[in-house]
């Protein structure tokens, strides 16, 4: 099943996501897309740029990952949503994207717990390690 994965964030984290993601996996080019939404950005024109960009892609499904709960790039995200074939995550980190590449032939539905879930497992809490701190 073809799958897009659809980065929208404030400028530049969706473009750096997607740059990282791609270090990873280089032969997802096609398959990963990113919106940056820069501070001075008119949310009509970034809804009507997300849905050309989904179109574009051609895909049966997508994935759309955002940063911030009810900040503007969450709400561009928000007007692709209505489909069961376009699902929003919002939240998103590096564990999140690399965890969407990594299952994204999956059923939608699937694809979202994983990377869910892959955003939550990638948060974890580390003891400062002492040859970092010169010691």
């Amino acid at each position: 099943m073809k799958t897009c994965l659809l980065l929208i964030a404030h400028a530049p984290l969706a473009s750096a996501l997607r740059a990282c993601a791609l270090h990873v996996f280089p032969e997802c080019d096609a398959a990963v897309l990113a919106l940056d939404i820069a501070p001075d950005a008119q949310p009509q024109q970034m809804c009507e740029a997300a849905h050309t960009l989904l179109q574009r892609s051609g895909a049966q499904q997508t994935l759309v990952l955002s940063d911030v709960v009810g900040a503007t790039p969450c709400n561009v995200a928000q007007s692709l949503t209505g489909d069961d074939h376009v699902r929003l995550l919002a939240g998103v980190n590096l564990p999140m994207v690399l965890r969407a590449i990594t299952y994204r032939e999956e059923p939608i539905a699937s694809l979202v717990e994983r990377a869910r879930l892959g955003g939550q497992q990638g948060v974890v809490e580390l003891q400062a390690m002492l040859e970092c701190r010169g010691r």
